[in-house]
């Protein structure tokens, strides 16, 4: 049987750049390309800075089937509140922040989980998130956060994302798997990020992105969307804002 096991990205250089070459699921939504405090963490950067803080998931034979990236971050700065309405976004920015300002970081928030395909639903993505809380704590940090990504409330995109993570099985758990995921790993539910991602480009470029003719304004479903877009064709415009879910990872909890 093939062992696998979680080591970080600073083991070995190989195991980095493999790592940043696992590639996005397939249903991804081709305009999160378009994020542009997404291109801020550039893969570079984030090994660059925070190998150490980043983990590869790796099997016995030296193949690389999963990443998770995740950035530092001082959440007791006053005013700060550390499940911020900005979501994934406001993480990135304060990471940043802290990174130029020399501050010493108590939180670590995960950026993505990435499962190569030839390793999807084999649990590997728990591994990931099982080598993050143990990188987190070993590296003395109170707390590991997550703004999540839901990828099947892509199914749903008019559906409040509020609504969506209360929904419940008959065991209590999180209907969503990734939610649920999470929560069984330790994780706690603190609430929704509604402004996690906001994504802004003219509309040919969303019709490039989406296949989608745009040819009214208004509220349109895309693919891959966890909501839905805004078209508005005077100002040749589109503009989506997705919301996330702020998940706690209490790291004195295990």
């Amino acid at each position: 049987m093939t062992r696998v096991k979680a080591v970080p990205l600073h083991t070995s250089a190989a195991i980095a750049e493999a790592a940043m070459a696992v590639p996005y699921p397939e249903d991804a939504g081709a305009f999160m390309a378009g994020h542009l405090t997404g291109q801020v963490v550039t893969r570079t950067r984030i090994l660059r800075h925070w190998s150490d803080l980043s983990v590869a998931v790796v099997d016995d034979g030296g193949a690389v089937l999963a990443r998770g990236l995740t950035v530092p971050l001082d959440a007791g700065v006053e005013g700060r509140d550390p499940f911020p309405d900005g979501g994934w976004e406001q993480a990135v920015l304060w990471s940043i922040d802290d990174l130029l300002e020399e501050r010493t970081p108590d939180t670590l928030c995960a950026l993505e989980i990435v499962v190569h395909p030839r390793a999807a639903r084999q649990g590997v993505s728990r591994l990931v998130l099982a080598g993050m809380r143990a990188l987190a704590r070993e590296r003395g940090f109170r707390r590991l956060i997550a703004p999540l990504r839901p990828p099947l409330k892509a199914n749903e995109p008019w559906a409040a994302m509020d609504e969506y993570a209360a929904r419940r099985r008959d065991d209590g758990l999180p209907q969503d798997p990734w939610l649920r995921t999470h929560v069984r790993a330790g994780g706690r539910l603190r609430g929704v990020a509604y402004r996690s991602t906001t994504i802004t480009a003219g509309l040919e470029r969303w019709r490039a992105w989406t296949g989608l003719p745009l040819d009214r304004d208004g509220l349109v479903a895309v693919p891959g969307g966890l909501a839905p877009l805004l078209v508005n064709r005077d100002l040749d415009l589109g503009c989506y804002v997705e919301p996330n879910v702020w998940v706690d990872h209490p790291l004195d909890a295990d």
